[in-house]
């Protein structure tokens, strides 16, 4: 994707607010050697009706990014309050007036080693970005060969940009393979989660996922629709939880940023329910875009209005 598009929008950079061409990270950091940072995605949406911007849940991703950077024992941590105030202040200078994906990164800056702790370095970017076609439509998924790293080896619940490696082999893997995403598996052979997201089955009307002792991010999307489910009056189990579960599942989905609430048709060549996005999936995804783009009333505070 040729950089062009982006040449007007600004960039948090440790401290400054500088053009998007400008923020650069040395060659030779231990980010760029080691993959050693850690990052959020957020996002922001658009209500034309009300013609404002709404950042979803920005508190939380921000703490989740604090939690991340202790687990990979960096030596300074960037807390949540500055980056939720930076966040606010690039979008106002960006001024943007569509749907946008937030980027918080913290990283470690400079020339260290593998082992390096410090100094870190941090940037936010954003860039607009709207609901894919698959949200609709909904994709076709493979259950991965590659194996989702464990907490014994790689923490999940950092979200660290290395181990985003793993996702990326299984991704890779399930598009050659014709697919659109992948699931994988944890060491014990159980679901984990997706290639990047979090997956859900509706099994006789109740609503099941892997827990979050499954080797999966600790996601804030998931816990959003659990939230939403249990409002709904929908029973949801968090456990582990089997492949041939999916066999018996009349409905699947993913969540996730990225992936907001997407249906799963089918999982390898075998479709889930009647192969459609099921009426369950329909119900929370509108009861999610009602949340997240301010169409009711937020009594959580989930959202920071721009």
């Amino acid at each position: 994707m040729s950089t062009d598009k982006f040449k007007d929008l600004i960039v948090y950079f440790n401290g400054e607010y500088v053009p998007w061409d400008q923020a650069n990270v040395h060659v030779f950091s231990p980010a760029v050697k080691y993959g050693a940072s850690v990052f959020e995605g957020i996002r922001g949406y658009w209500n034309a009706d009300k013609e404002k911007l709404f950042l979803f849940r920005l508190q939380d991703h921000m703490e989740r990014i604090e939690l991340s950077q202790r687990i990979m024992r960096f030596a300074e941590i960037a807390p949540a309050g500055p980056l939720c105030d930076a966040t606010v202040e690039l979008m106002r200078r960006n001024n943007f007036k569509a749907s946008v994906h937030i980027r918080p990164t913290v990283y470690l800056d400079e020339y260290g080693e593998s082992s390096a702790r410090g100094p870190i370095g941090q940037f936010i970017t954003a860039i607009e970005r709207g609901t894919p076609q698959k949200v609709e439509d909904g994709v076709r998924a493979q259950v991965s060969s590659w194996e989702r790293i464990s907490d014994r080896s790689m923490p999940t619940r950092a979200k660290s940009n290395a181990n985003y490696n793993n996702s990326r082999y299984a991704g890779i893997q399930a598009k050659i393979d014709g697919y659109d995403a992948a699931i994988m598996l944890n060491s014990r052979g159980k679901i984990s989660e997706g290639q990047g997201m979090c997956v859900f089955i509706i099994r006789n009307g109740v609503a099941i996922t892997p827990s979050v002792t499954s080797d999966i991010l600790e996601s804030i999307t998931r816990d959003t629709v659990i939230i939403l489910l249990k409002e709904m009056g929908v029973e949801v189990q968090e456990r582990d939880m089997d492949r041939s579960e999916f066999h018996a599942a009349s409905e699947a989905f993913f969540c996730g940023t990225g992936w907001e609430v997407t249906p799963i048709n089918d999982i390898d060549g075998s479709p889930v329910g009647d192969g459609k996005p099921g009426g369950l999936t329909r119900k929370i995804q509108q009861a999610y875009f009602d949340a997240v783009m301010g169409r009711v009333e937020d009594n959580r505070g989930w959202l920071t209005e721009i």
